[in-house]
């Protein structure tokens, strides 16, 4: 009898947190549908060829984000040049080339800590160090966001490359290569999934980060070319949004800019997924 009634409770418990698990689970996929819709139906509505590929004009009263757009691309394009080759090459030389664990336990520390700050302190920080010396401009900006995506390039190519079987380096090694040719043929071709990930993981970030840009960037809306533009303020689709939405109360704006972004935040995480379970079924044949 007493082993019939811890069966039950055992089984009623399970019911319990499979329930709990569903509802959870329901209320998450609730939420975000519910945010999918909802900008979708206020913004799609407000996007316009108009809006996509004209400037904005205070005379006329027209409304147009193609600086924006160019703006975001270059900052975007500016940020990855730049924190690829560093992440990539921390990461490789913490995983492959330090000896000393405790330093890399350091680093890899700080790289956690900076991941978690607020995005308003980087911006601060940003403003301080490279606005007061080169300007308000884009490539102040994006000198932030590369101190800010700098840990994630960083950490998702430290576990691709853990990933990699330490057969693989022996073997070649076996074979009379060298450090830096094991890493390039042999390691490198085998965690490149994880270095994209990381990539497309920026990339959004990037797409989303409007307070560090607020510091650094600065608000204005002129089509420049992209070495001109580099040097000149310029605001992105969310510091946009925001100069739309808050200063100008022009909501119908601020959410054709909202379900743009939606949608390029949706397509870089299917984008991600896709390059995950192309490469994991590469490595499988």
């Amino acid at each position: 009898m007493l082993n019939q009634s811890l069966s039950k409770k055992r089984k009623g418990f399970a019911v319990l947190m499979k329930a709990l698990m569903l509802l959870s689970a329901g209320l998450t996929a609730a939420l975000v549908l519910f945010l999918l819709l909802y900008v979708l139906g206020k913004g799609v509505p407000g996007i316009t060829w108009e809006l996509l590929s004209t400037n904005p004009s205070y005379l006329t009263e027209r409304i147009g984000i193609l600086p924006d757009i160019l703006n975001t691309v270059y900052i975007v394009l500016a940020t990855l040049v730049i924190v690829l080759p560093l992440g990539v090459g921390a990461a490789i030389y913490l995983t492959e080339y330090a000896s000393n664990k405790k330093v890399v336990g350091v680093i890899e520390y700080a790289a956690e800590t900076l991941s978690g700050i607020p995005s308003i302190i980087y911006g601060l920080v940003g403003m301080l160090l490279f606005s007061n010396s080169m300007g308000t401009c884009l490539m102040a900006g994006a000198l932030t966001l590369v101190i800010m995506n700098l840990p994630t390039i960083m950490r998702t190519t430290q576990e691709s490359l853990k990933t990699v079987p330490q057969s693989y380096r022996e073997g070649a090694f076996g074979l009379g290569a060298g450090k830096w040719r094991v890493v390039r043929t042999v390691v490198l071709p085998g965690c490149v999934d994880g270095v994209i990930t990381g990539c497309i993981l920026s990339v959004g970030r990037i797409l989303g980060e409007s307070a560090a840009l607020l510091f650094t960037a600065g608000f204005a809306h002129a089509v420049n070319g992209i070495i001109d533009g580099l040097a000149a303020p310029g605001a992105t689709l969310t510091v946009a949004l925001y100069v739309y939405a808050k200063e100008q109360g022009e909501f119908g704006v601020a959410f054709a800019i909202a379900a743009i972004l939606m949608v390029l935040t949706v397509v870089i995480n299917f984008a991600a997924t896709l390059v995950q379970k192309y490469f994991a079924k590469r490595r499988s044949l």
